[in-house]
């Protein structure tokens, strides 16, 4: 096969898409460079074209050809593709070297911690805490990689008030779980970035009804909300190819903290009466 084609295969999708689809036509030098590109997704984003010809044993003439073949104008265009790749979350690239990886793991957690902190600082987290407190009931809901933050928070309130519980349940559709919700209710709607599509949806049905809502998502997300709706931005940036959780899971520990604060007598009460209730029926050690 030539290594001097002149055709474009592929020019919509991100990089890895373009690649995986055109792979079987491109040369072997080609293919060369692309594999080197797939193996360092994450890292793409401060590649030169000469660094990944150096890297992948090409020549710049290669990597510069393989670029425009995918539909690219130049290293710059897909830098800025592989930058924001991984600002919408898309787990990309291999883990980094362990020793190094660590280290910034824990400087990027430090990070969105501090971030969480200082974007609670006006207040907004004890106004959501004291609706929770007062709501006649609470309905967290969670899609996706959402869900397991959401199903920690129900965990931790339903501990300090009755009447908490997840959504949608595993297999089930959302309206079945809103539609008795009113004024009185309150929602935590949980949406970090890769939401499905309906997100958007749910949240103006429950404003329409005018459920108060407590929105907790990314610092990256747009997203329409009514005046009333409280939101509490959490970072999920990390090092690795996937996106991270544990400052969502902290705001998880201080939203349910501030509720139980809020609730005071009523919620040690229940404390009280569940932990008996453990005791007779063993079901901790």
């Amino acid at each position: 096969m030539s290594d001097t084609p002149t055709e474009v295969i592929h020019t919509s999708g991100d990089i890895q898409t373009r690649i995986d689809s055109g792979y079987g036509s491109l040369t072997p030098q080609e293919q060369r460079a692309a594999d080197f590109i797939l193996d360092h997704l994450d890292d793409l984003a401060v590649y030169s074209a000469t660094e990944i010809a150096a890297s992948s044993g090409v020549s710049k003439a290669t990597v510069s050809r393989l670029f425009r073949r995918l539909g690219f104008a130049d290293a710059q265009e897909v830098r800025e593709q592989a930058r924001s790749l991984r600002r919408r979350g898309v787990p990309v690239g291999p883990a980094a070297d362990a020793a190094v990886g660590f280290a910034q793991h824990v400087a990027a957690e430090r990070a969105n911690l501090e971030a969480l902190v200082a974007g609670l600082s006006d207040g907004r987290l004890d106004a959501a805490a004291a609706l929770l407190a007062g709501a006649r009931e609470v309905v967290v809901i969670g899609f996706r990689n959402s869900y397991p933050v959401a199903l920690h928070l129900r965990q931790q309130l339903v501990q300090a008030r009755p009447g908490v519980r997840v959504a949608p349940a595993p297999g089930q559709s959302v309206a079945e779980e809103l539609a008795d919700l009113g004024p009185r209710d309150a929602v935590v709607l949980v949406g970090f970035r890769r939401r499905p599509s309906g997100f958007v949806e749910v949240l103006a049905a429950l404003e329409r009804r005018q459920v108060p809502v407590i929105l907790i998502v990314d610092p990256g997300a747009r997203l329409p909300t009514a005046a009333t709706t409280r939101v509490l931005t959490c970072p999920v940036d990390s090092v690795a190819a996937f996106d991270s959780y544990g400052a969502a899971m902290s705001l998880a520990n201080l939203l349910a903290a501030a509720a139980l604060a809020a609730a005071k007598g009523p919620a040690r009460a229940r404390i009280g009466g569940i932990t008996s209730l453990y005791a007779e029926l063993g079901e901790l050690e």
